[in-house]
């Protein structure tokens, strides 16, 4: 085990103080965007407009969503 050294006449308090400024650990740099964050951006304001002209679709007809049926006429369930 190691002793603490004194603060007095010791230059370990001006150490610690030059640590403490330092980033602790190993300092990676960011990785640079490439074409693959540009994509995902495209995409994501593509969801965002598809989402907005839906809402605006829905404010036409009240945001009903009711579906009525017509009643299936002989020829259409022989189809089916």
């Amino acid at each position: 085990m190691s002793r603490q050294a004194s603060s007095r006449g010791s230059s370990a308090s001006t150490t610690t103080r030059a640590a403490a400024s330092r980033p602790r650990g190993i300092v990676v740099p960011s990785p640079k965007s490439d074409i693959f964050v540009v994509l995902l951006g495209i995409s994501l304001g593509a969801i965002v407009l598809g989402c907005l002209l839906m809402i605006l679709l829905l404010a036409r007809y009240g945001f009903s969503v009711k579906v009525s049926t017509a009643p299936l006429t002989p020829q259409v369930t022989r189809m089916v």
